[in-house]
Parts: structure tokens; sequence; C-alpha cells
């Protein structure tokens, strides 16, 4: 393929995305094929010689789309949103087409510099007070890792990187048990060991990190000569929506002098709208704040803003200047933003941000949020009503958890999860589950781009259609 015959095809693949999205109500959300009926079905090995993209594409249609689950279906109710709005996806074929390598401001001036102003006003939208500053990097994952390894650097006075950890003092971090698995591989990652996270239990309705347990468990740590090193917070955890008491952590980490980071990698879209900042109450106190504009907001994946209320020591941990990186202007306020990523290369993230922002303003993507709060909300209540159906946990945003109990089931943990099996076999909505206290229960988010308030309706009526029949059949 050249570009004149990427002109054509280019149209003609802008024209498929256009008609895979109005026709995603028609496909099962979640993909219906079996493992390995999709490697199957594709040769061993690459071919010898060129073959036609008319063959290619007939493949990607008969051969690889049976096999997707639909991320972008408007009853995607499961895990969290991974929206793309179609402003987004316009922006990502600039992005993939100008094909920039923005590791440096001199790589990419404009691509440096849009990530700053970008950033900036998402800083502004959700909150955050000026000084604050931000990076986009690929996910929450890494995130969250780049602020594990700043832990672990500022606690051990800059010696990691530079000596290691044999010898050095046992590093402690602490979460809840309500925190996202990305911590954990934070933790293995960064050389600090599983064994070393803290694991604070959780309080209340708002499953919130116990704060008198907290303390104690660093006073216990450094009495034992432990060197506690961080404390990370979620707020709207992927379970269940759990959320920290941010202001009452911020206490015991300033008195503790220990570095914070909070992860409101789906949560932290919300913030948009001022009348949900109050979930985030002493955010402003944090060192290291994490949400996804690829969640919630629109934004294709992958685009994390990272906010750093001051990045001096994040560069510190991760800046290397080795002479092919070093760049004219380096004194001259310049930023590279490869010094607060941990990959080199970066994608330029920015541009799909700064057409979503614009092309919708802030207050369409509130208009969005508040639909899908709202349109939750009223499922809970619809299904609180019905009988057989209890809510375990109560709304936090779009997010609430339910759990299906009829008289006479011996094992409700089976009987839900047979029902979550049920749905998604159907194909009408996708939900996952989750545990509650030990007890399986069924998670609900309302979150796609597309969603609308009949989606959700066509989502209760699916729930209390099936869960009768499986009943029935587990006591057949």
């Amino acid at each position: 393929m050249d570009w004149e015959d990427f002109r054509t095809r280019g149209k003609d693949a802008a024209d498929w995305a256009a008609d895979y999205h109005a026709g995603l109500r028609e496909r099962p959300v979640r993909a219906q094929t079996k493992p390995g009926d999709i490697i199957a079905q594709l040769p061993p090995s690459a071919p010898e010689q060129p073959e036609t993209i008319d063959a290619i594409l007939n493949d990607l249609e008969h051969k690889i789309m049976p096999g997707m689950t639909h991320w972008q279906h408007p009853r995607f109710f499961a895990y969290f949103p991974a929206n793309a709005a179609p402003v987004s996806v316009l922006a990502e074929s600039y992005v993939t087409a100008i094909a920039a390598q923005c590791m440096l401001w001199q790589t990419s001036p404009a691509a440096t510099e849009l990530e700053t102003r970008t950033c900036d006003w998402m800083r502004q939208a959700v909150g955050l007070p000026d000084g604050f500053s931000g990076v986009i990097q690929d996910s929450a994952s890494t995130a969250t890792l780049c602020a594990v390894l700043t832990m672990r650097e500022r606690a051990l006075d800059w010696a990691g990187n530079r000596a290691g950890l044999s010898g050095q003092p046992r590093l402690r971090i602490y979460a809840s048990g309500e925190v996202h698995t990305s911590i954990d591989r934070a933790i293995w990652i960064a050389g600090i060991g599983e064994a070393n996270l803290v694991r604070i239990p959780v309080t209340g309705p708002s499953r919130a990190m116990d704060v008198t347990a907290l303390q104690a468990a660093i006073t216990a740590d450094r009495a034992a000569g432990h060197l506690p090193a961080g404390i990370i917070t979620c707020v709207g955890g992927t379970g269940v929506g759990a959320t920290d008491n941010i202001a009452a952590v911020m206490d015991i980490a300033e008195s503790e002098g220990l570095y914070t980071h909070v992860d409101a990698a789906w949560a932290g879209a919300a913030m948009i709208c001022p009348e949900f900042q109050d979930i985030w109450a002493g955010v402003a106190r944090a060192d290291s704040v994490v949400l996804n504009p690829h969640k919630w907001l629109g934004a294709q994946f992958d685009c994390t803003t990272h906010f750093l209320r001051d990045p001096t020591s994040l560069v510190r941990t991760l800046a290397i200047q080795p002479e092919y990186l070093k760049s004219d202007g380096a004194d001259g306020g310049i930023i590279n933003y490869s010094e607060w990523s941990v990959p080199l290369g970066r994608r330029f993230r920015a541009l799909k941000l700064w057409f979503l922002l614009r092309a919708h303003g802030l207050d369409g993507l509130r208009g969005m949020i508040r639909n899908h709060v709202k349109w939750a909300k009223g499922l809970a209540g619809l299904l609180a009503e019905t009988a057989d159906f209890e809510i375990v946990t109560e709304p936090m945003l779009s997010l609430f958890s339910f759990r299906y109990a009829p008289d006479g089931v011996a094992d409700l943990d089976a009987l839900n999860q047979q029902l979550v099996n049920a749905i998604n076999a159907d194909g009408r909505i996708y939900l996952t589950q989750t545990r509650v206290d030990g007890d399986l229960v069924i998670r609900f988010q309302a979150g796609s781009w597309s969603c609308t308030a009949e989606d959700i309706a066509t989502a209760f009526d699916v729930i209390i259609e099936l869960a009768p029949k499986v009943a029935a059949q587990m006591s057949a």
C-alpha cells in the first residue's frame, strides 16, 4: 500500500468505523467464541508473498470480529468504560499519520507544549489548585509505578537507583485491600516486595481505609526498624467504588513525612462536576494524583493524566541523560516528559485530549457523567424494590453492586456467578462480579459514551428475566 492507496482505503475505514458503531446494539456485547476458535483460523506462519487488502479486510470481518468483545457497546456495564468518542478516534488518526516520537521537547515541541496546556486544563477542570503540574502517562498503572518508585527513592534518600535495595531497611507502603492490583505490580517491579505492601482494613459504607489502623501500622513498623515510605489511597476503587477519607489520610501522611498517591483512575473524571468534588476532599494535599480520561471522559485509550504537587521528586527518580538525549535549550525551562515517565518513547497523546475538550466542552462531558450517575442510581433503586434482590454496596457515582438472594438457595455465591454467566452468554448486556466481605456480588457501572436511559432499562429487564430462570435450573 502506498499513500495514494491509503487515500481510498482510509475513507473506507472511516465508513466502516461509522457503520460499526451504528450497529453495535445488534451485536452481543461480549465475544461468544470459545478458547482457540480464532487462532485455529489463522495460519501458523506469516505469508511469504504480499496479500491483497481486500483479503485482509475479509478476514478482519469474518475471522477477527466474531472474537471481539465490544468495549464501545452502549450496554457494556462491566469493569469500567474505555470510551472512544468519535472526535478522539479522529484525533488518533492524525497522531498515527504524523507518527512522531515525542520523548523530548526538541523531538516535537508542539507535542510537549500541548501536553503541558491540556494537562493544566484538566487540572483546573477537576479542581486541583495552582501549583500542580501534569503529565500524560499511558495508563494509571504506569502513574502508580512512578509514584511507588518515587516513594522508594525519597525514603532511601535517593540511594535505591544507585546502590540497589540490598542492605537497606525494609520499605513499607500502605494501602487498603480495595486498591487496584496495579499497586501490587508496582510494588513487585519496584523491588519492594508484596510482603511490604501493608494492607489496612476498611471501614464504613464507603469502605475507606481505617485511619486509626493506618497510624497503628506505621507506628508498629517504625518500632520494628522498618522504613515507611508512602501511602496509596483510592477514590472509586475498581471492585465496588471504595473511597478513602483523603483528608484524614493526608493528616497522617504529613505528620509522618510520607509521600502520598491518590488513585482516582475512574472516578477522577467525575470531578469535572463541582458537586462531586467533596468525594476527594483533601486531594490538594496529595503528592501524586492520577485519573484516566481514557475511561469515562471519552479519550481513546491510552491517555492518563498524572498530576504532581511538585514534580521535582519524580524527575529526580526517573531522569537520565545520556549524551544522545541531551538537547538544545535544556537550561531554558523546557520540559522533557520522558523524564517524567518510565518509558523513554512517548506517543502524542495530548492531541486527542485537546480535540475532545474542545469539541465537547466541559459542559458536554459533565452532562454525560451526570446522566450516568442518575441512571445507575435509578437502576439500583429498581433492583432494591424487586423481590429477591438486594443492593450490597450503594452507588458510588455510577457504580454499585447487588446480589440475587431468593429464599431456599443454599449457595448464593454459585447462584450469582451462574447469573453473571447467563447474562453474558445472553449477549444483550455485559456485567462482571466481585467480592464484598467474602461474598460474591454482581457489579454494575454505567459509563459507555453512547449509553442511553433505554439501555439502562434493558439491563433491568435482562437481569430480572434471567435471574429466576437460573435459580430454577440450579434447583432442578
